[in-house]
């Protein structure tokens, strides 16, 4: 147990025996005030074997943190964007390697005529970040972020070399299926995607969830201004700032690069389902793109993490596991070796050295 402004913290939930290691590594981030708000969650054959959480879910320490909290985990939001292009692929709307500008007309411009929806999801498209123009767009302008996307040239030949498309890639995928399905990445997650995996989960929250949603802060004021990809955030402003971040109006859009809200129960079951060969992943999308999805797709020098990675068509993958973290520390990941899918998701927002802790105590790693 922890006092941080007066208010003890305490870990609650439970542990099934053999993850005792993993509630001791939890406290220690509440005893020595490195945690005031997060969720933890472990699977194994197919059941939760580890639900804890500690804190609270706003700045104020009213209200404390639920097994049901919402929270945004940045990047830990692109696998879940990525399906709603694979589910507009299963439905023959469009294929993984034919050019998007066969449908998104505006896009095949400057060098991106043969950009393919297997080179947005592998972050294979060139367009690691929003582009200049976009610097003076609002954050919540869809259609002029897609635009901007659409009239800039790629930073490098798609398919040539690869980088994490840090807020570009839900943006991508949308003007996808608008051209291509007339629907939209939010309408394809919540009308679709959400219901067949049973996932707690929103892009876009609505109106009587948003009690339910954690409100973000960092660690201390230095961390934006010193965060590794900084330089790849570029484009509107607003997303490092945390007023914009805990709005309404940005819970209830949709930026599917990094603004999905879900619970860490659902993450890690979800990760659990992932590779199951009769999972609710594979009924969605059935056998050959659900191969397709978790498979190895590329591997390479990744230019926004500056190192080696191997992507999925949304997720990374080594021969250890299939993971995705996001900017400030949730991270998730299933477990090749072991068997166990585990998901950390945090609203105070640092770097990512509490997920490899907690990897660690379920003898995992998850370097990359």
């Amino acid at each position: 147990m922890s006092s941080i402004g007066g208010n003890m913290i305490e870990v609650e939930g439970f542990v099934a025996t053999g993850f005792e290691a993993v509630r001791e590594t939890f406290q220690g981030f509440v005893d020595d005030g490195r945690e005031n708000g997060a969720g933890l969650s472990v699977w194994r054959n197919g059941q939760e074997v580890v639900q804890l959480r500690a804190g609270w879910a706003d700045a104020e320490r009213r209200h404390p943190w639920r097994a049901d909290t919402l929270v945004q985990p940045y990047s830990l939001s692109k696998p879940f964007a990525a399906l709603t292009a694979l589910v507009a692929v299963r439905d023959g709307a469009l294929s993984l390697d034919e050019p998007i500008a066969d449908h998104w007309r505006e896009y095949g411009r400057h060098g991106k005529d043969r950009t393919t929806l297997r080179h947005v999801l592998t972050h294979q498209a060139g367009q690691l970040r929003f582009p200049d123009s976009a610097a003076g767009l609002d954050l919540l302008d869809d259609a002029g972020l897609r635009e901007s996307l659409a009239a800039a040239p790629p930073e490098f030949e798609p398919g040539a070399s690869l980088g994490e498309h840090a807020l570009t890639y839900g943006h991508l995928i949308d003007g996808v299926l608008r051209a291509s399905a007339g629907t939209s990445l939010g309408e394809v997650f919540n009308d679709v995607v959400r219901p067949a995996l049973g996932l707690d989960a929103w892009f876009g929250v609505p109106t009587d969830e948003l009690s339910r949603v954690a409100e973000l802060e960092y660690v201390s004021p230095d961390v934006p201004r010193l965060l590794p990809l900084r330089q790849w955030v570029a484009g509107p402003p607003g997303i490092l700032d945390l007023a914009e971040m805990n709005s309404t109006p940005w819970r209830q859009a949709v930026f599917g690069a990094v603004n999905l809200h879900v619970t860490a129960s659902a993450v890690a079951g979800f990760f659990a389902d992932l590779a199951g060969p009769d999972g609710a992943v594979r009924r969605l999308l059935g056998p050959d793109l659900h191969a397709e999805f978790i498979a190895p797709q590329v591997r390479g020098h990744d230019m926004v993490f500056d190192t080696t990675i191997t992507w999925t068509l949304g997720l990374i993958r080594d021969d250890v596991k299939i993971a995705k973290g996001g900017l400030g520390g949730s991270a998730a990941w299933w477990s090749l070796r072991h068997g166990h899918a585990c998901a950390y998701l945090t609203r105070r927002l640092g770097d990512m050295s509490r997920a490899g802790e907690l990897a660690a105590a379920l003898g995992d790693d998850l370097s990359i």
